[in-house]
C-alpha cells in the first residue's frame, strides 16, 4: 500500500541544488497525500525566484512516478516564511552578498567619464563568459541604470527582501527602480550610507560569481560605505585622458588604498575617436592620461575605450553594446576587461 511514510522514504535522498540537503530534513516538502493513483505534497522555496525550482519539481515527479499504480504527482509551490528561513538558516544564504564570491566596484572620482556605461558592459561581457553576475547602481546622486536597461517597473518584494529584476541575463537593482520618474532626492550622509547598506543587504542576490556595483562619483558616503561594508572588493578605476580627471581619480585611488581595497586596475575611456575617414585616431580629449596614471600608481592600464556612438546609442535606447554589437571592435574590448577581471578574481 501507498502510504506517506512510503513517499516520505522514497524522497529522501532528493536535495536541494544549492544547500546539499535533503528537502525532507530541510522541511521544505510538506502536505503529503496520497488518493488512489495520485500523489499531492508542497514544495517550500527559500525563493520564489529559485533558479532550481523546476528541476527539483521535476526531480519529485520522477522519483514518485516510479511507483506502481501512481499516474499523477502533483506539486504545489509556496515559500518559506521569514520565522522558517530563521529557524532553518540562522544566516540565510540568500540574503544580501552572503553568497556572491566576488564583488568589483566601479569607480571614477569625478562625473562624465563613462563609469555607468564601463559598468553595465563589463557586467554583460562577465555573464558572457558564463559567470552568474549582479549589477547594482549605487549611484544615489544620478541612478541611470533604469534607463540604460531599460527598466521600468519597481522590484517584487519577498519576506522584507527586494527581488532584483534579471535583463540580458544579469540581476539587477537600482535606486532608480525605487523612485518616481524624474523624482529628485535630497540626500543627507547618514540616509546615504543606509540606502548604501539596504542596497547591499537587503536584496535577495543569491548566488553570484560577480557583483558589480556601479559607485557614485567622488570619495563621499557612498564610497565610503561600500568600502567599509565589503572590505575584500576589488576596484576598477575608470578615467579619460584629460589632466582634469586625473586629480579626482588620485583622491579616489588614496581612499581605496586606506581601506585596503584592491584595484584591479584602470580603464582609460573616450580615449580616441575613428571618424571612418583616416585609420588615425583622433584624439579629442588629449592623450596619455590613464598611461602617466596607471605607472604613478603601479597599476595595469587594461584597456583604451574608443568613443563609440554605438555605446551612447546603446545606453539611450535600453540595449547597451555588449547586447547589440558585442562582437564589435568596442566589443571586444569590453570583452577583453572582463577576462582581465575573471583571471584577477581567480588569483585572490
Amino acid at each position: 500500500m501507498i502510504d506517506e511514510q512510503l513517499i516520505r522514504e522514497m524522497i529522501k535522498d532528493i536535495q536541494d541544488p544549492e544547500l546539499k540537503k535533503s528537502l525532507l530534513e530541510l522541511g521544505m516538502i510538506r502536505a503529503i497525500s496520497v488518493a488512489g493513483d495520485k500523489v499531492k505534497l508542497t514544495l517550500a522555496l527559500t525563493t520564489s525566484k529559485c533558479p532550481k525550482k523546476e528541476a527539483m519539481v521535476a526531480e519529485i515527479r520522477r522519483v514518485l512516478e516510479k511507483l506502481p499504480g501512481i499516474s499523477r504527482v502533483d506539486v504545489k509551490l509556496t515559500i518559506l516564511n521569514q520565522e522558517e528561513l530563521r529557524q532553518l538558516f540562522p544566516k540565510h544564504p540568500l540574503v544580501g552578498v552572503e553568497k556572491v564570491r566576488h564583488v568589483l566596484a566601479v569607480a571614477s572620482g569625478k562625473g562624465g567619464v563613462g563609469k555607468t556605461t564601463i559598468a553595465v558592459n563589463v557586467a554583460l561581457a562577465l555573464a558572457k563568459k558564463g559567470n552568474r553576475v549582479g549589477l547594482l547602481d549605487a549611484d544615489v546622486y544620478g541612478p541611470s541604470l533604469p534607463v540604460m536597461l531599460g527598466l521600468n517597473e519597481p522590484p517584487e518584494w519577498e519576506n522584507q527582501m527586494m527581488i532584483p529584476a534579471e535583463k540580458f541575463g544579469i540581476k539587477v537593482m537600482s535606486l532608480g527602480m525605487l523612485t518616481e520618474k524624474n523624482q529628485s532626492i535630497i540626500w543627507r550622509g547618514p540616509l546615504v550610507s543606509k540606502a548604501i547598506s539596504q542596497l547591499l543587504g537587503q536584496v535577495l542576490w543569491g548566488d553570484l560569481d560577480f557583483l558589480v556595483v556601479d559607485l557614485p562619483p567622488g570619495t563621499g558616503d557612498p564610497s565610503i560605505t561600500i568600502a567599509k561594508s565589503i572590505p575584500n572588493a576589488t576596484v576598477l578605476m575608470v578615467t579619460t585622458p584629460q589632466e582634469v580627471a586625473l586629480a579626482d581619480v588620485r583622491r579616489a585611488i588614496d581612499l581605496f588604498k586606506k581601506f585596503d581595497m584592491r584595484i584591479v586596475g584602470m580603464v582609460e575611456n573616450m580615449s580616441y575617436f575613428l571618424c571612418g575617414h583616416t585609420d588615425k585616431p583622433i584624439e579629442i580629449f588629449g592623450r596619455g592620461g590613464g598611461k602617466k596614471l596607471s605607472e604613478e600608481y603601479g597599476l595595469s592600464l587594461l584597456a583604451k575605450i574608443p568613443i563609440d556612438l554605438k555605446l551612447g546609442q546603446g545606453g539611450d535606447s535600453g540595449r547597451p553594446l555588449m547586447v547589440s554589437a558585442a562582437n564589435s571592435e568596442t566589443g571586444r574590448i569590453f570583452q577583453s576587461i572582463a577576462e582581465e577581471v575573471a583571471k584577477d578574481s581567480e588569483s585572490l
